[in-house]
């Protein structure tokens, strides 16, 4: 299936809500086909400077427009992973076993609700980390088009320009999906989550996010799966951790991923 087809499934599958600030791949295609048709022109001419440079500026538009969009959701995220764990020391101390009112009951009620929002949170970063792999694997392929249709040099110095953006520096968002699964398999107890996972029953309390971070989780496999086309600018192929976190939400779904 061709880059196009692909990324609009992948925008169904796991991001529809954040279908606009993906990137525009199908009006650069549109733009790389006008460049290519037009009358050759030489690399060196004035004319053939200044298409290049009306594609790169709409490359740089895309990129600023993902580099907004992951800090902003970025920012959010800390701040929620912040008011996680302080609702979670707030439990304990109330109704713990060593608590101020301490109510086993109570302590279950307000640690599943906890849970749930944790998932939740979990899933929703791993989507924002499958929407830099896209993005980051959607422009390397038009600029390769470009020089491909064109004869140019771009996508070297563009991509490793690439490289230093916001948007493809998930190593926050990595810590973060990691401390959630260390929250969820050292707060809440494994035989529980376990069982509800052979039970087929879904842990996280919203079924669209649950659904969409399986498929996200997929995409993101297929798209850093080796091939004999990998470079140095590949992404590598995505290892998921030993979590239980992680395996509740690789069972097989009694949810249809569509």
């Amino acid at each position: 299936m061709k880059f196009g087809k692909r990324l609009k499934q992948h925008i169904q599958e796991t991001l529809p809500d954040w279908r606009d600030k993906f990137l525009s791949y199908k009006d650069l295609k549109k733009l790389v086909r006008l460049i290519s048709s037009a009358p050759l022109l030489s690399n060196e001419s004035t004319e053939y400077g200044k298409v290049e440079a009306e594609f790169v500026y709409l490359l740089n538009s895309e990129i600023d427009k993902f580099n907004a969009f992951f800090m902003e959701q970025e920012e959010d995220f800390i701040i929620r992973n912040k008011e996680l764990q302080h609702r979670i020391e707030i439990v304990i101390e109330t109704w713990g076993e060593n608590g101020r009112q301490a109510s086993e009951e109570k302590y279950k009620e307000e640690m599943s609700k906890i849970r749930k929002d944790i998932i939740n949170f979990h899933g929703e970063m791993v989507l924002l980390e499958h929407y830099s792999n896209i993005n980051y694997t959607g422009l390397g392929k038009i600029v390769k088009k470009y020089d491909k249709r064109t004869g140019g040099l771009l996508r070297l110095p563009f991509i490793q320009t690439v490289l230093q953006q916001p948007f493809f520096t998930t190593d926050l968002i990595s810590k973060l999906v990691k401390e959630c699964e260390n929250t969820i398999d050292g707060v809440f107890p494994v035989n529980e989550v376990e069982e509800k996972v052979r039970e087929g029953i879904i842990v996280a309390g919203d079924e669209g996010i649950f659904r969409n971070t399986v498929a996200a989780l997929m995409s993101m496999q297929e798209i850093r799966r080796g091939s004999s086309t990998y470079s140095r600018f590949s992404l590598p192929p995505l290892n998921l951790p030993d979590s239980d976190l992680i395996r509740s939400l690789h069972v097989n779904s009694p949810i249809p991923i569509v």
